[in-house]
């Protein structure tokens, strides 16, 4: 076992909140830089041809739904790895990291075969026919980048959860670079290269997600960032047992974020019924709370970090604390967009658009936007805290309830069937509220400080 990494324990809640801005901030700004890169993608797209954009658009929705299923099952290793190093446990850190590479190759598999029938379902969604091979083959190109895809995911994590957060972000900011270099030779077909288009893209696209695997896996092992929490491959990273263990933490992580993620795909679904102005205008408003909500993911993978890592070092009541104020952070932050949406709503809609009539319509949203930040900002802390716990079921039924029993029924009845999109927001505000009250009373009831002094998430599983 290695030695105990002497994990900070912050006197007072200044401290506390320093603590969380040194994790918070490099991880946002990976978030960000990962959102770019699909905005540079969109553009670069957008300017080849409008079918070429649509069709990634259309493809990605399936992309999505499907990796970031198989990438929440593979958070089922954040409360291992976190406590494991807060006990100064190496071994089981490693152990973790080991079988987060093999739930990825079995992962793959599902999503790869999904991937393979991508224009079948859009077809058999009723999309545009002249769509669908596009869509496919942007599909096709991407396949194999599905395992380095997860396995950059796992070793992030592994490097997360012991407090090493700039090489995540270093790799995310060099890969940005190489992705749009390699959009604009391989789309437009540039430097000898022939004229890609979509195919172009996506093959840009597993290029860059293999480089950014080879940049960090070649940062932990050249700077030597796994020492104290590797023991060479071991046979036990292939235990059933062991790996259900991910599963059983994983899965519901993996439940909530698919039950969020589709209730924003069906929120700009309903929009589009309301008519092209007003799923313009949605599309506009949710893009802007999406760029916000990084700066709060971010504080809410700090606190999945904190919270695992006081867990493990037999400091429940601090880890308690370190939740209040990480929660008090995500609403503060979200606050802060909040505020820009009230103050600049006629002018943030501006950047995407000229037309004048959008931008109202986007500029009377924005203000119900901006109370469902404060809700968005605390229940995904909320969301972090139970990841580090390892206790992640709860976060799974709020969604539900809040999503699919309250928010969206609500914003169809009062949005969609009333013509007015600012009812649709009101619907989701509603959704957010629930989920975020219950977070907070269930932590109150239920957090970290219930746990006894020592216990923790085991190798073997919870």
């Amino acid at each position: 076992m290695a030695p105990h990494p002497q994990i900070f324990v912050a006197r007072n809640r200044a401290e506390e909140v320093r603590r969380l801005l040194q994790l918070a901030l490099p991880i946002a700004g990976a978030q960000l830089a990962t959102m770019l890169m699909g905005f540079v993608d969109t553009v670069m797209l957008g300017r080849y041809s409008t079918e070429a954009v649509a069709a990634a658009v259309l493809a990605n929705a399936v992309l999505f739904s499907t990796i970031m299923f198989a990438n929440g099952i593979l958070f089922g290793l954040d409360p291992l790895i976190t406590q494991a190093h807060g006990a100064g446990d190496g071994r089981a850190s490693g152990l973790a990291l080991q079988r987060g590479f093999v739930l990825s190759v079995l992962l793959s598999l599902p999503v790869g075969i999904s991937w393979m029938f991508t224009g079948d379902l859009l077809l058999a969604f009723g999309q545009a026919p002249e769509l669908a091979p596009l869509a496919q083959s942007y599909m096709d190109a991407m396949l194999p980048s599905i395992p380095f895809f997860l396995w950059f995911s796992v070793m992030r994590q592994y490097l997360q959860g012991r407090e090493i957060v700039r090489p995540a972000l270093q790799v995310v900011l060099v890969a940005n670079v190489a992705n749009a270099l390699a959009n604009w030779v391989l789309i437009y077909g540039h430097l000898g290269m022939p004229e890609l288009g979509i195919l172009g893209a996506g093959i840009a696209t597993t290029a860059t997600r293999v480089l950014s695997f080879g940049m960090l896996g070649g940062l932990i092992v050249g700077f030597r960032l796994y020492e104290g929490a590797w023991e060479g491959f071991s046979r036990e990273s292939l235990d059933p047992a062991a790996l259900r263990s991910v599963l059983v933490i994983g899965f519901p992580i993996a439940v909530q974020t698919a039950t969020e993620m589709w209730a924003f795909n069906l929120s700009s679904f309903l929009a589009g019924s309301m008519g092209v102005a007003a799923a313009a205008a949605h599309g506009i408003v949710l893009n802007l709370a999406s760029i916000s909500f990084m700066m709060a993911l971010g504080v809410a993978m700090a606190v999945t970090t904190r919270v695992g890592n006081l867990i493990g070092a037999g400091r429940p009541h601090d880890a308690q604390r370190a939740s209040w104020i990480g929660m008090s952070m995500g609403a503060g932050v979200m606050a802060l967009s909040a505020v820009a949406f009230l103050l600049f709503r006629s002018e943030l809609p501006r950047l995407y658009t000229a037309d004048p009539d959008l931008i109202a319509l986007a500029a009377l949203t924005l203000p119900v936007a901006a109370a469902f930040q404060i809700f968005d900002g605390t229940q995904v802390v909320g969301c972090g805290v139970l990841r580090g716990m390892g206790r992640t079921r709860p976060a799974a039924v709020f969604n539900v309830i809040g999503y699919w029993v309250l928010g969206l029924p609500l914003g169809w009845w009062i949005g969609v069937r009333e013509g007015w999109l600012g009812g649709l927001w009101w619907g989701l505000v509603l959704g957010l509220a629930v989920v975020a009250a219950g977070l907070v009373l269930w932590i109150r009831v239920r957090g970290p400080e219930t746990l006894a002094p020592g216990e923790r998430l085991s190798v073997e599983g919870p």
